[in-house]
């Protein structure tokens, strides 16, 4: 039987075979032995053996994971570093869309979180959509005016608006939503998915756990009226952040697309630092041609990336409140 993977608590891995039309028809599984040291993540397709009936105490075994079209991963916090040095988490597999929600009040936005959003986004060849919350409480003009070069699709979200255009852009796709504490991101998930709560329980008494604030759980969003049919929104209250160090230097920069032309003057092997004294991302910011709040993020992002810098992506100092930029 071939299945989607929803969840995973502690060795056990809950699954939606193909085929069926609901939640309600889960699987508990485990990984078979035969499959190694590969890890099993939410977003998997995978194909199990044994008892797939779902009944209470029944448990099938995962014995083929199929090729990803994407990984979306994440380097550990500062306080997840081993001796061998930051561990690389893999969020999900296969998602087509990186939904990165931040609130415009009441917390402030975050560019800095967004940019690293950005980045990792980009690295797994995912899409990414600016989902902006709090829109009754303040105007999106200020980070719109931030990410302008980059024509980054976005959708505005207040307490009293249909979420027609969301749905439409989620509709058909696993979609990956991420968002500090604050923004809004668990009561946007409720309204998308009314049942997610009930579903949420299934899946922790299915896997013997709980949905914790580490973890991720995959929710099959209602089909709409006129759909392109079901979609995926795999929720992950545990991604406070995005920890950079696995994303090459290059990937990085491609990571600021309004930055790239301006390194083609540079020196061979620049690191585009402040300290490099030929590096022309200064010129190109010093002509107007890109924001320098974004070479300020960019070079922070480098920063951090080396070891540096703070991978929550807040731009300012600790126990300051955040601000644009």
């Amino acid at each position: 039987m071939e299945g989607f993977v929803v969840a995973v608590d502690r060795g056990r891995y809950t699954c939606v075979l193909d085929g069926t039309e609901r939640v309600a028809a889960m699987v508990t599984a485990m990984r078979a032995r035969e499959l190694g040291r590969k890890s099993v993540v939410v977003g998997d397709r995978v194909a199990l053996v044994g008892d797939t009936s779902g009944a209470p105490g029944a448990l099938a075994r995962i014995v083929r994971i199929a090729e990803r079209s994407s990984v979306l991963r994440r380097t550990a916090d500062d306080d997840e570093t081993t001796a061998e040095g930051r561990l690389e988490r893999v969020v999900v597999a296969n998602a087509d869309q990186l939904v990165i929600v931040s609130a415009l009040a009441d917390p402030p936005p975050r560019t800095g979180f967004i940019d690293r959003c950005l980045v990792a986004a980009y690295d797994a060849d995912i899409e990414p959509l600016l989902c902006l919350t709090k829109a009754d409480l303040a105007g999106p003009e200020a980070v719109l005016g931030y990410y302008a070069e980059l024509e980054l699709p976005y959708v505005l979200i207040r307490p009293d608006s249909e979420l027609d255009a969301l749905r439409a852009l989620l509709a058909g796709r696993v979609s990956v939503m991420v968002g500090h504490s604050g923004v809004g991101k668990s009561t946007l998930v409720n309204r998308l998915v009314p049942e997610a709560a009930r579903a949420v329980g299934t899946v922790s008494a299915i896997g013997r756990g709980r949905h914790t604030s580490t973890s991720a759980v995959a929710l099959r969003l209602p089909r709409a009226p006129g759909g392109d049919g079901d979609g995926w929104i795999i929720d992950t209250p545990g991604v406070r952040s995005f920890g950079l160090a696995h994303v090459s230097a290059d990937s990085l920069l491609h990571g600021f697309p309004d930055l790239v032309e301006g390194t083609v003057d540079c020196p061979a092997n620049c690191p585009h630092t402040a300290e490099a004294p030929e590096c022309g991302l200064d010129a190109w910011v010093a002509a107007g041609k890109a924001d320098p709040r974004r070479l300020a993020s960019y070079r922070r992002l480098l920063a951090s990336r080396a070891g540096d810098g703070d991978a929550r992506g807040e731009p300012e100092p600790r126990g300051e409140p955040p601000t644009l930029g």
